[in-house]
């Protein structure tokens, strides 16, 4: 009854966000950024850097110029790196993909007419035109997708996204570049499913965007032929068509860097070569491991952790007023507190299919069922699972509800497995700190809770796999074996502990840059810049500033030293937080 008003009301809250969706994420508004203004009386010193710079030259590839949140930040860099010398140069689409990063389901008013028109008809105009305006105005040279492309490349690509079949587009390459693992990731965002299994244009929808990868590819490498670039730099790393871009510049020996907004107000996270999300995983261990956890860094870090519980430091924030009370959390799902609980922390489905490499499994939603099938067999325990609160609060609501997939392979869910639906008010932090252990697949929080000393078994590829702190199923035979092994009975040792949290001060203050001069604000973009002049913008005025144009230039790391801004300061153990609510 419970799992059943839950997946109803979900639903609604879904259905809700559909039809009222405020200011979509990928709309673009007139004026995004208003850089003659912000610039005031230094705009004609402006435009004498920029005409004067002979340093190293960056493509700064933009491409969908409408995503607002993508043009503050992107235009922000790019001025702040002609300031330094570089020679920068953008690239927009000018309304020429057939699909593209800001196109989604949810915001199409009727699929089948974007299947026969594409964006052209809708999203495009809100795009280009403004984008191109705002760099016109800064006189960065601006490159368009139309001009690259030959009517030879835009034949090519019809045929070729014609002639396959629609089973070998998502592993089809062009010349090495893995141009349709880009137009299935580009698909599966737009349906926001992990599967297109179901979606009556769903092979339309592919062919879209396989063909929007193939005219990125085409556009790419005749932009690289035609002059050379140092470095290139844009968002995320991943879909079309930024994932194509990065495809065709590695193959062509351009440095790539990719950027994301971050967790924290202010702070955006670069990565060099790929999307952060790939990259974390790799890091070296010595890039944080000899970081002193020093009472005022321990302290900076907790107190940051426990914000985390009700977002206050945050721009990016799931939870909306969460319940601390253990005593509503227990009643509202049934659950026992005499017996030893197992928590599990879901992924959004169509998000863990595109950012997280499959290890133990091959994919969330398998690992979900199979942990819930083993459980059954372990009535002496009890699973709580989180379904991840993204699903309807997230950038793109989820049009695959975890829930609805485990009622499919359980219509009788065991009764030690309670299931906290994603609409829940439910303080993931408090349902997961009574918990002996927790289990994640490629959630951030696993970083979160480690440092709480709260054991964590990691299913997929979490950040925090590999980091020396946390218990790695490398199949699932080894991932039913650790199961095996559960309750665990006791909590993270102190050396543990401090390990995990030098690594999440390491995570959400070192690689999580704060850029002085970028401030919060209401509506969208959520972010806007600050300056006094165009000296604000220079080497030695913005720590954060420094460490991004530093990376991008000269290919240094990506981390802020931020234990030296740190000023001491009182703090709470976060074990405390919950009976302080």
């Amino acid at each position: 009854m419970l799992f059943r008003k839950a997946r109803n009301f979900g639903r609604r809250v879904i259905n809700r966000l559909r039809r009222n969706p405020g200011q979509p994420p990928n709309t673009a508004p007139s004026k995004i950024i208003d850089w003659k203004a912000t610039l005031g009386a230094d705009y004609d010193s402006w435009l004498r850097l920029r005409k004067d710079a002979a340093g190293k030259k960056v493509l700064v590839a933009t491409g969908t110029g409408g995503h607002a949140a993508v043009l503050a930040l992107e235009s922000l860099v790019g001025v702040s790196l002609a300031a330094r010398g570089a020679k920068v140069e953008f690239l927009l689409c000018d309304e020429t993909l057939p699909a593209c990063l800001m196109c989604l389901a949810t915001d199409t008013p009727n699929v089948e007419t974007f299947v026969e028109k594409g964006p052209q008809g809708t999203q495009c105009g809100t795009c280009y035109k403004p984008a191109r305006a705002i760099l016109e105005e800064l006189q960065f040279p601006i490159h368009t997708y139309g001009s690259l492309l030959s009517p030879e490349d835009r034949a090519e690509a019809k045929r070729v996204t014609n002639s396959v079949p629609v089973g070998e587009i998502s592993r089809f390459e062009l010349e090495g570049l893995a141009v349709g693992e880009h137009a299935m990731a580009g698909a599966l965002r737009y349906y926001a499913r992990a599967t297109l299994e179901g979606e009556r244009y769903g092979e339309a929808i592919l062919r879209r965007y396989f063909e929007a990868s193939l005219l990125t590819a085409f556009a790419i490498l005749r932009l690289l032929d035609e002059g050379k670039f140092d470095v290139a730099v844009f968002h995320h790393g991943i879909y079309v068509p930024q994932g194509i871009v990065g495809e065709v510049c590695r193959q062509k020996g351009v440095r790539v860097v990719n950027w994301s907004a971050a967790y924290r107000k202010k702070c955006f996270i670069f990565s060099h070569g790929n999307t952060y999300h790939h990259t974390l995983m790799t890091e070296p261990l010595d890039r944080w491991e000899d970081l002193d956890l020093n009472p005022e860094v321990e302290t900076k870090i907790m107190d940051y952790l426990k914000s985390r519980w009700d977002g206050t430091q945050d721009w990016i924030y799931f939870h909306e007023k969460p319940d601390f009370n253990l005593s509503n959390i227990a009643n509202e799902i049934g659950l026992d507190l005499k017996k030893p609980t197992i928590g599990m922390l879901t992924n959004v489905m169509w998000d863990a299919q595109l950012h997280y490499p499959a290890n133990a499994f091959p994919n969330m939603l398998e690992w979900v069922l199979s942990t819930i099938r083993y459980f059954a067999t372990r009535t002496e325990l009890q699973l709580v699972i989180r379904v991840h609160p993204a699903e309807i609060r997230g950038t793109v609501p989820s049009r695959q509800p975890l829930m609805d997939e485990i009622k499919k392979a359980f219509p009788q869910v065991p009764a030690n497995v309670f299931i906290i639906p994603p609409e829940s008010r439910i303080s993931t932090y408090v349902a997961m700190g009574i918990c002996d252990s927790v289990l994640i697949f490629g959630t951030k929080t696993g970083v979160e809770l480690t440092s709480m000393g709260i054991p964590v078994v990691v299913a997929g590829e979490a950040w925090i796999r590999n980091k020396g702190m946390t218990k790695d199923a490398s199949s699932v035979d080894h991932y039913l074996n650790i199961l095996d092994q559960l309750p665990v009975g006791k909590r993270m040792d102190d050396s543990e502990t401090r390990r995990a949290r030098k690594y999440a001060f390491h995570f959400f203050f070192r690689r999580m840059i704060e850029i002085d001069c970028m401030y919060p604000k209401q509506g969208w973009p959520p972010y806007e810049v600050k300056i006094n002049s165009v000296t604000d913008l220079m080497m030695g005025n913005d720590p954060g500033l420094d460490v991004i144009c530093d990376g991008i230039l000269e290919g240094t790391d990506f981390i802020l030293k931020y234990e030296n801004r740190i000023e001491s300061g009182p703090s709470k153990p976060l074990q405390e937080v919950a009976h302080a609510h």
